[in-house]
């Protein structure tokens, strides 16, 4: 008490006595001048001051103190100096917060740090309008809340979703002002969620899907999501359980509702249904004007205006699969979309189209295949002939042709008995973006550059683009450096460009199918998946619905943000406009199952089969060589839909037999294949031996000799079909 009292004469005390010189260390009159000092020093010169800023948030600022001031050296300018120096840092410090003010409150508060600009061009109505069309279209089958940050004030009835059973929750976020909601109301089919094992007992093989059943991703994200430590081993036992896909051989005892994901549509009730929304008599809230902007908290790019008013189609009928005349949909077609440039078709989209007719429902066991009272998927593989950018010759059609019908690798496809679920098609770049609204009157103007995560690579004047456009035999690039960089660019803006105007799922040519997606092409929903261990889209799998809007939105925003289509740019896309929910993005366990553990994830518990690199798949290690054979197609990743193997574009599928190696029904092929692999020995003259072979097969190896076996009548597909001529 007695120090607190006298504090005010000590530091006078302080300021009067001088301290001695002490050979450059401190020194005091008496250890409490000592400690007042010590005190002072303490004090911070920056003190937190809090403003009202947007009606989101409150402004955070730092002022200097004033208790600080008088201790600069001021004395030696005499009092009036030193009062008139503290006048100007307070005066200079009201001017900064003033400013600050002023550009918070300004028309325009969409601020943002230089060194990290915003890629967001579209204001919040908007983006209102962007979700409420796919709400209502039945693109949003999910129960996951829309973002506040949207702003929805009236209530949306979602024909994905069954009826409601509760009302719909409101939220008290302000800006907009006044309560919005976060969830939709059901107004859609009853879903019936499936037991297929009690359906299917005794079966040697799995079953199909049942036609029209759907896969309800929301229950897999809870059972598969990395995020809440869910691991791989634990979503793979999962999905094969949930599909049937361990019929006959299920181990696990007990009740397994928790694990059904898979069900089927039913008509609701008409007295089930929620009414139309109807207006309450009240006019629609006035929103303030002056300072007030409706797009306050959003992030907007500098340098460039709001997109005007997004033109977008009536909404799409959400239809169930009994109520249709067809088996297909003609609203979502079934289009499997792959994209091979640059390169001579070899074994890698060779191994990815025959495990899509080993694993999808084509109607192929029947003699009349078109008679399947069932959606048979189409498989699309879009070829460019030559340069990544190169407009095709008049010829190139007829060019293509003949490359394949002389490529062994790719002349069995041609067949008449694919010509309904494989076809070929000719990659034109500037028709394909032309075909686009959003971009045929843009694209040319970004100079003929093509960029993908920030990387730009110039493609040659349109003019000189249908140069040796048609070179497609070209020798292979002897390795990975060499390939052409602009394909791979490409390739990212190709898949958004393909399911936008057609339709359908977008793979990338290191894809093997490993069973049925009939329950993913019900969930009417865009989805892409999870990019390893990052919260980023990995577009390896992409699908989005035909002339949707979310796809007019990433082509609008990508238009002005240097083209760029590449999956984490995406990302921030989707992330800064909160439209993330509209492309769901599933665990990369159902389509990419090895990433994780390549990168050194979930060791302790890791899948079957386990590669600490994407390379085991095709040089699979001693250690664990016995598996692939023992164990066969059955035991790789069962479960998945899809395996990605990552890029390995020139280690070969079956280094022993590097060829098509299909039967006699494609003998001619064979024949070319051998001469290729081996030049020395004359393929009439061939004679296949065990002990030629390698002696412990690797996986590449006996996934691709077990999809020949198919062809070859040997065996049946996964499903138990075989396949008739």
């Amino acid at each position: 008490m007695v120090l607190s009292h006298s504090s005010a004469p000590l530091r006078n005390s302080i300021s009067r006595h001088s301290r001695q010189p002490s050979f450059g260390l401190p020194s005091y009159a008496s250890a409490v001048q000592e400690k007042m000092h010590l005190e002072a020093a303490k004090g911070s010169w920056l003190i937190p001051l809090s403003l009202p800023g947007s009606q989101t948030r409150r402004i955070r600022l730092r002022m200097i103190s004033p208790g600080r001031v008088p201790h600069l050296r001021l004395s030696r300018l005499g009092r009036r100096r030193g009062f008139l120096c503290r006048c100007l840092a307070l005066l200079a410090s009201l001017f900064a917060i003033w400013a600050v003010v002023m550009i918070f409150g300004m028309e325009e508060p969409h601020w943002t740090p230089p060194f990290r600009d915003s890629t967001l061009v579209f204001g919040r109505e908007n983006l209102q309008r962007i979700w409420k069309w796919e709400i209502e279209s039945g693109h949003y089958p999910s129960s996951g809340k829309i973002p506040e940050q949207i702003g929805l004030s009236s209530i949306i009835l979602n024909p994905a979703l069954p009826p409601a059973k509760a009302h719909t929750f409101v939220s008290p976020f302000t800006p907009p002002p006044g309560p919005v909601t976060t969830v939709t109301r059901g107004n859609g089919p009853h879903r019936r969620y499936l037991d297929i094992e009690n359906q299917t007992a005794g079966l040697a093989y799995p079953p199909r899907p049942i036609s029209g059943s759907v896969a309800d991703l929301d229950i897999i994200l809870e059972q598969c999501n990395f995020s809440q430590n869910k691991y791989v081993r634990d979503c793979l036992e999962f999905l094969r359980v949930g599909a049937g896909l361990d019929n006959g051989r299920r181990v696990r005892r007990g009740k397994m509702d928790e694990w059904k994901y898979v069900f089927t549509e039913e008509e609701s009730r008409p007295e089930e249904l929620s009414p139309p929304p109807q207006s309450d008599g009240v006019p629609p809230r006035a929103y303030p004007t002056g300072r007030f902007n409706f797009d306050a908290g959003l992030s907007k790019k500098r340098g460039v205006d709001w997109e005007p008013l997004l033109p977008l189609p009536p909404p799409s009928h959400h239809s169930i699969s009994s109520s249709l005349s067809t088996p297909c949909d003609p609203e979502n077609p079934r289009i499997f979309h792959m994209f091979w440039g640059n390169r001579p078709f070899d074994d890698k989209p060779y191994v990815a189209l025959l495990s899509f007719l080993y694993t999808q429902n084509l109607g192929l066991h029947l003699e009349n295949s078109r008679e399947a009272k069932v959606c048979r998927p189409q498989f699309w593989l879009w070829i460019n002939p030559g340069h990544a950018a190169s407009v095709p010759n008049p010829s190139a059609l007829d060019d293509m042709y003949q490359s394949l019908k002389t490529n062994p690798w790719a002349a069995p496809f041609l067949h008449p008995r694919f010509k309904d679920v494989v076809k070929f098609k000719l990659w034109n770049t500037t028709e394909q973006l032309d075909g686009i609204p959003e971009l045929k009157d843009e694209w040319r103007k970004m100079g003929h550059q093509f960029t993908s995560g920030g990387y730009t690579v110039s493609a040659p004047p349109e003019k000189e683009l249908g140069k040796n456009s048609s070179n497609s035999d070209k020798a292979e690039p002897e390795s990975e450096a060499s390939y052409d960089r602009l394909s791979v660019i490409l390739s990212d803006m190709a898949r958004f460009v393909l399911c936008h105007r057609f339709g359908g799922i977008y793979l990338d040519a290191d894809t093997i199918f490993l069973r049925d997606w009939e329950e993913l092409w019900g969930w009417n929903g865009a989805f892409a998946y999870r990019w390893s261990y990052h919260d980023d889209y990995n577009t390896a799998v992409l699908h989005l619905n035909k002339n949707s809007a979310l796809g007019s939105f990433l082509f609008k925003t990508a238009v002005k943000n240097g083209l760029d289509f590449h999956p984490v740019t995406v990302t921030r896309y989707l992330k800064e406009a909160h439209l993330e929910s509209l492309l769901l993005r599933a665990p990369d366990a159902l389509f990419d199952p090895a990433w994780l553990n390549t990168e050194g994830f979930q060791l302790d518990r890791p899948t079957q089969p386990t590669f600490l690199d994407f390379g085991e798949f095709f040089q699979t290690p001693a250690l664990s060589s016995a598996s692939p054979q023992a164990s066969g197609f059955e035991g790789f990743f069962r479960g998945a839909f899809s395996y990605h193997f990552h890029n390995s574009w020139w280690k070969a599928f079956d280094p022993s037999r590097n060829w098509a190696d299909l039967g006699p029904r494609f003998a001619a092929g064979e024949k070319a294949g051998r001469a290729l692999a081996n030049p020395n020995v004359d393929p009439d003259d061939w004679v296949d031996r065990v002990s030629d072979d390698k002696r412990d097969l690797d996986w590449a190896t006996v996934l691709k000799r077990t999809f020949e076996s198919h062809v070859r009548g040997e065996r049946p597909n996964m499903y138990g079909e075989w396949l008739r001529w």
